[in-house]
């Protein structure tokens, strides 16, 4: 049998049941921790589900432990909805605003956008004019474009992989992303992650809608990368990067 293990808001496993036992007897495991497995209806302390592992540890000095009381099942996945994650999104733009003009003007934007101007209000209804002026503006500024298109994708990528798990936007919304578990991601899924963005944007923007209807309010992007935007900020939490070397880490 697997069991999961519920700590400061974070699961964390599944574990073998003879691995939580040992733990217990350990030490490395206290009582009022949390534990799951399937067929459960909630989360249990697990000084209820392996009362025997217990009783072979040693009584503790001094006066025992406060148990604090269950955290449910929905309290371990409290999903950030469509609505905060919009002003987040809001808010990184305008985060985002100043140094992308910096940077298309220092590329000559300004005069860019003045010739276009002047040859749409020449060009009257023509089309074919209409789009050649268009190119040549993207063809003057492809690399500027280029540019704040490569800070955008790092703002995201190294905002959602730090220690924060967010961007500006995200810390003003007391949000965070993370992995299915709940914990943080890596560099390089952050980077993918914003990139599966452009697979909403082709769709004209259903990717995003997702997060309104979706079980675990996620995007198609979030659903690609294996991630999550939960309620909270890092700070809060304690979650550190999986291990495997036989004893129980939380």
């Amino acid at each position: 049998m697997e069991i999961w293990i519920g700590r400061d808001g974070q699961r964390h496993g599944p574990y073998k049941e003879e691995d939580v036992r040992q733990w217990l007897r350990s030490g490395q495991l206290a009582a009022e921790d949390l534990g799951w497995y399937e067929g459960l209806a909630d989360w249990q302390p697990l000084s209820v589900l392996f009362p025997d592992a217990l009783a072979a540890t040693p009584p503790p000095l001094g006066p025992a432990p406060v148990v604090p009381p269950p955290t449910t099942t929905a309290a371990l996945e409290d999903y950030a909805g469509f609505w905060k994650r919009l002003v987040a999104y809001i808010i990184d733009v305008i985060v985002l605003y100043i140094p992308q003009m910096l940077i298309m003007n220092a590329f000559g934007n300004e005069a860019a956008q003045a010739k276009l101007e002047q040859v749409l209000l020449s060009a009257g209804s023509d089309p074919q004019v209409m789009l050649a002026a268009y190119g040549q503006y993207y063809e003057t500024m492809r690399m500027g474009i280029a540019l704040t298109a490569v800070l955008v994708w790092l703002y995201f990528a190294i905002c959602e992989s730090s220690a924060w798990q967010a961007t500006v936007g995200k810390l003003a919304m007391g949000i965070r992303v993370t992995d299915l578990d709940g914990g943080r991601i890596g560099f390089w899924r952050a980077l993918g992650r914003y990139a599966a963005k452009i697979l909403s944007w082709m769709i004209v923007g259903v990717g995003f809608l997702m997060i309104g209807w979706t079980r675990r309010r996620q995007g198609l992007h979030d659903m690609l990368a294996n991630t999550l935007v939960l309620n909270g900020r890092a700070g809060a939490f304690h979650h550190p990067a999986p291990r495997n070397d036989g004893s129980f880490h939380a």
